[in-house]
């Protein structure tokens, strides 16, 4: 009981910290800016990197807008999926745990604005990439160390590990048998 107690703890604070700086974060843009008003703090830096309040319906980085009920039904599975699955992670494995709390807050941070407000408010604007919020850079964030930390695991894993297909198996002429197929 402890040991989920301590995983539940990390995970809840990684999570709570980026709801929290996600919430701050658009409160103080639908606060001080008028919807689509831009913000940078020196001229020369407007055309590369600025503040706009934008509201968003669809997906990260405003990808597929007209899907609005998906996007706000999938974070809830996708939430109780990291939190059923979290406690079997191995302490180890802790780039997956912080990869996973990223996912969850910022899930949860873009959900609360969809059932308060019906559309996520995204406000970093980078050149004429797509504008979005801390909650999305914290889900692509934590996949990217989902993503590669796996990769990692599974290239240093030694090759008595690595599972190999019956093709790979076979001693060189052998010939493997198609299933169904007559001898």
């Amino acid at each position: 009981m402890k040991k989920y107690i301590r995983d539940y703890t990390f995970l809840f604070l990684i999570a709570g910290s980026i709801i929290l700086l996600d919430q701050w974060t658009k409160h103080l843009v639908r606060s001080n800016l008028a919807y689509t008003e831009m913000w940078s703090p020196w001229p020369w830096l407007m055309p590369y990197l600025r503040i706009v309040n934008w509201q968003n319906t669809g997906a990260a980085f405003g990808i597929l807008p007209q899907l609005s009920i998906v996007f706000t039904i999938l974070p809830i599975i996708i939430a109780g999926a990291i939190i059923y699955y979290f406690p079997k992670v191995p302490r180890s494995d802790w780039p997956i745990q912080v990869a996973l709390g990223l996912q969850l807050g910022g899930a949860l941070g873009n959900l609360i604005d969809r059932l308060t407000r019906g559309y996520v408010t995204d406000f970093v604007s980078m050149g004429n990439f797509a504008v979005y919020n801390v909650a999305d850079a914290s889900i692509t964030i934590g996949t990217v160390i989902l993503i590669t930390y796996m990769w990692f695991k599974e290239r240093n894993k030694p090759p008595n590990e690595i599972k190999q297909t019956p093709e790979e198996e076979a001693s060189p002429g052998e010939r493997i048998p198609n299933p169904g197929q007559e001898e």
